[in-house]
């Protein structure tokens, strides 16, 4: 399965007494693929770094870097289908150039995309990713 990850979905799946520490180790096992580009790794450093600190997020980046089961893509091309956040849109792009089978987030910035059928973004909810996750095993 090929996942993007919102910025805080991988947050909240990082430490160890996280209710959603599977969706990390479900990745760490290579039960999912994480797909990303140089602008959400970007983020992640952001975000990671200002709710834990700059060791951990560079830890989290390189382990990201460095695994099989990361898929890097570039983006040539921005939608531009989210308005109100318009930095939101780096992950929609993303799904789209990668044809990614989820988009996982809790932002409702992206519910614009259930309103649109073209181009086709499946976005799940944090918890309905985790209860996907624990389906499959």
């Amino acid at each position: 399965m090929r996942v993007i990850l919102d910025s805080n979905v991988l947050l909240v799946s990082l430490p160890k007494l996280s209710k959603y520490r599977r969706i990390f180790d479900d990745f760490l096992n290579s039960s999912i693929i994480l797909i990303i580009s140089n602008e959400v790794i970007t983020e992640y450093y952001e975000v990671i770094s200002r709710f834990a600190n700059d060791v951990v997020a560079s830890n989290v980046l390189e382990l990201l870097l460095i695994r099989a089961n990361v898929e890097k893509f570039e983006i040539y091309y921005n939608w531009k289908i989210i308005t109100e956040d318009f930095d939101d849109n780096k992950f929609v792009d993303l799904a789209i150039s990668s044809n990614a089978d989820y988009l996982v987030t809790n932002d409702k910035h992206f519910n614009i995309l259930q309103d649109i059928e073209f181009p086709n973004v499946k976005v799940i909810s944090l918890d309905n990713f985790l209860e996907l996750l624990k389906s499959k095993k």
